[in-house]
């Protein structure tokens, strides 16, 4: 296997390990569906992690995607893998959270407007290209308002900042969840979790009724995400299933790819599942005792 997916395996592995040790605090001091959504910004800064690796490892294939009008495109790959690390290593030593969260939103929101946005395309098309460029823009901005609602869950209780922050994080999530599991329900022969391109492997028994299982719970999400009564059990329910789906259909992926020219690709679809876990967790947050320093 290449150098950058034993460097992303070691990361992630690191920091999940690291990660369940220093957030047993946290977790004992919650209860219920709370003791889920503790672990949110430990699956993120493994998902984070891995990525930095790969801005460490792969550094000049990636420089290709910095827009060409930033000069050094090197130097901002390096940047950006050291603000994912940082960024990973606040969540899990649960240190500077206050200010990792909200620049960690930044940053996909940057991604967004210099990468997504101007290749959007400006009709709606009922190409796979075109399917992918919103899928890929509504990736990176409900991963903004994941940490954005993280952001909201650090600030003092009742407060009305508070509030409207995680309402309108989650009011961005939730219609992405209704999006992705219309996705699922329309095109149920690619992977499901985030719907890309990649089809799903000839191996996999019933691929069109693992889309729905996965469909369903995300139309849930977007629904339950909107009804106070229900956010935490639409976030912990969903994200469980979405942790699992990463445990036991990306990674025995990876595993059938791991020698092939297809090992980093597996390895990133583990990473982005992974971290829409964590975000749809995130998004739960703020509502009860979970996410208390």
């Amino acid at each position: 296997m290449p150098t950058v997916v034993w460097a992303m395996m070691a990361a992630g592995l690191s920091v999940l390990i690291a990660g369940l040790f220093l957030a047993r605090r946290r977790f004992h001091g919650a209860s219920g569906l709370d003791r889920i959504l503790v672990l949110g910004p430990v699956f993120e800064a493994v998902a984070l992690a891995m990525f930095a690796a790969e801005h460490f490892f792969a550094a000049r294939d990636l420089m290709g995607i910095v827009p060409r009008w930033l000069p050094a495109p090197l130097f901002w790959t390096y940047l950006v893998g050291i603000a994912l690390l940082a960024a990973a290593v606040s969540f899990i030593a649960w240190r500077q959270v206050q200010l990792s969260a909200p620049l960690l939103a930044l940053f996909f929101l940057i991604i967004v407007a210099t990468l997504d946005l101007p290749n959007l395309p400006q009709h709606f098309a009922p190409h796979l290209r075109d399917r992918l460029y919103w899928t890929l823009t509504l990736r990176e901005t409900a991963f903004a308002c994941g940490a954005w609602v993280l952001t909201a869950s650090l600030l003092p209780r009742g407060s009305k900042l508070r509030i409207a922050l995680a309402y309108a994080g989650r009011g961005v999530v939730a219609p992405i969840c209704v999006f992705y599991a219309v996705e699922h329900f329309l095109f149920p022969q690619f992977v499901p979790g985030v719907p890309l391109e990649k089809l799903t492997p000839a191996w996999v028994p019933w691929p069109h009724v693992l889309a729905c299982v996965i469909g369903a719970p995300l139309l849930f999400c977007g629904i339950g995400l909107l009804i106070p009564r229900t956010v935490r059990a639409a976030a912990a329910f969903t994200g469980t299933i979405l942790v699992l789906l990463t445990l036991l259909f990306y990674v025995p992926i990876f595993v059938t790819e791991a020698h092939t020219s297809l090992a980093l690709e597996g390895l990133n679809y583990v990473g982005d599942t992974l971290l829409f876990a964590a975000t749809l967790l995130l998004a739960g947050l703020g509502t009860g005792t979970e996410a208390q320093a």
